[in-house]
């Protein structure tokens, strides 16, 4: 095409000529066309219509302050005056990632003990993997490299995180998941628990198929096990009462790494500054990024835990430089950014303000819907939830995925302007609003999502998909 012929182009038309959108089908694209934004502010989206939109999962689960925070623009304009790059190769450093680093380990579990930083959660995962691997080839145990995920877990698309991904969509075509990474059952008690089970005794014994999968993988090559606190795209599954006690009991007699995703969790969402704080985590290794710097620039970071950075740190002057790192490893914009974003929620007090307005959530959420004849569940923590839909809810018995209602429950929603979230292998929603969202926007959610709820029941039961 010629550049005369794209200049005439519609923004849609543009979109479609030029750009390549993640999870996304192709072909519906070049039908329905993109959904164009155009600014932000506070917890509110407006597209190029100037139409606006409540954003009730914070962009991707990241933008926890929400749009327009002049202290993080502020901070990200005056650092790219100062220093706008450098790498952090060959001990070269800037003050904005010390700094940072040494706050986020002030904040997060005392056994943390160095930050690497990265650019993606998909990354900081990768660069997981690579740590477990390079520790346990240090300790001369080349053979244990076997890594623990689960299903539907949501770890990254890149090839390690992908593999760490328990979703058939992001391994299917790919070649995906690569050698030594095995899922195990999540621990989602509503569906797979047995009749009359306990979350206690279904957390019991789920450590139990897992210290037998171990067993029968032999201990000695299994090296680490990944999970997510509140598994979120993969359903915002609650681990069952109990469960990641039981978990790191086996995980320490099998001297198996615990490795923990805090992507979407960490800073603040769930009323604690970690997941690993509501649910007793002691990680080995964390992953951060999202809301470390609310979204507004890339950055993750990998925080290596004493166990394993004191094995790295003692073979160091044998084995020479760490030959791991990225370009933009350590961005001193971005760290200016996250440095920022700590400032705000610590003035605002932002995760204690989450630990209160995210109870009047998941309260209102479950008195408003649980009663619901469609409504199977409703679960989360904090900001983050889901609600469920089901076809039978005594059963209960889900709706057939390939009729895809969730993706239609999901555009409803967008329809009564507000964006949430159609979570994958399931017909479940997901929110998660920016943290500082207040009640009367929460009961503005719950409003606008019963509006949209109403509209697709008499949907599908016009076309019989349930008999209502």
């Amino acid at each position: 095409m010629d550049d005369n012929h794209r200049s005439n182009l519609s923004l849609e038309d543009m979109d479609r000529q030029s750009m390549f959108h993640g999870y996304t089908s192709i072909a519906q694209h070049e039908t329905d066309g993109p959904f164009i934004l155009d600014k932000g502010k506070g917890i509110v989206i407006t597209d190029q219509h100037g139409e606006e939109y409540v954003d009730a999962v914070a962009g991707l689960w990241c933008v926890n302050l929400g749009w327009g925070r002049r202290e993080v623009i502020d901070a990200i304009t005056a650092q790219l005056e100062k220093l706008s790059y450098y790498h952090n190769f060959t001990s070269i450093s800037n003050e904005p990632a010390i700094r940072l680093a040494d706050r986020v380990l002030r904040l997060a579990p005392l056994n943390m003990s160095k930050v690497f930083f990265g650019n993606s959660g998909s990354d900081a995962n990768d660069t997981n993997v690579k740590l477990v691997w390079y520790y346990n080839n240090i300790l001369g145990r080349p053979e244990k490299k076997k890594i623990l995920s689960r299903e539907l877990a949501y770890h990254g698309v890149t090839i390690g995180a992908g593999s760490l991904t328990g979703l058939p969509m992001v391994h299917k075509h790919f070649d995906l998941p690569i050698a030594n990474v095995i899922h195990v059952e999540k621990p989602d008690h509503y569906w797979n628990a047995a009749k009359g089970q306990s979350e206690a005794e279904y957390a019991k014994d789920l450590a139990e198929k897992l210290d037998a999968r171990i067993q029968a993988e032999g201990p000695e090559t299994v090296a680490a096990f990944i999970a997510e606190p509140i598994m979120g795209a993969g359903g915002v599954v609650v681990p069952p009462e109990g469960y990641f006690a039981e978990i790191q009991q086996v995980l320490k007699k099998h001297d198996v790494l615990m490795l923990v995703d805090e992507v979407i969790c960490g800073f603040g969402r769930l009323g604690e500054w970690f997941g690993c704080d509501v649910f007793g985590i002691e990680p080995d290794i964390m992953t951060v990024a999202k809301g470390l710097t609310n979204g507004y620039i890339p950055m993750s970071g990998s925080l290596v835990g004493d166990k394993v950075w004191d094995v790295l740190e003692s073979s160091s002057a044998e084995i020479g430089a760490f030959g791991h790192g990225f370009t933009y490893s350590a961005h001193p914009v971005a760290a200016a950014a996250g440095m920022a974003v700590l400032d705000v929620m610590e003035r605002e007090n932002i995760v204690e303000h989450v630990a209160d307005v995210g109870a009047y959530f998941q309260a209102q959420l479950r008195e408003k819907f649980l009663p619901h004849p469609l409504i199977g569940d409703v679960r989360g923590v904090g900001l983050m939830a889901a609600v469920e839909p089901v076809a039978d809810k005594s059963a209960p018995m889900a709706f057939d995925p390939g009729l895809k209602l969730g993706p239609r429950l999901a555009k409803l929603c967008l329809e009564e302007g507000m964006i949430v979230r159609a979570l994958f292998q399931s017909t479940a929603i997901g929110f998660s609003p920016p943290l500082i969202v207040t009640k009367a926007q929460i009961d503005d959610i719950i409003a606008r999502f019963a509006a949209a709820l109403a509209r697709w029941e008499k949907e599908i039961i016009a076309e019989g998909h349930w008999k209502g």
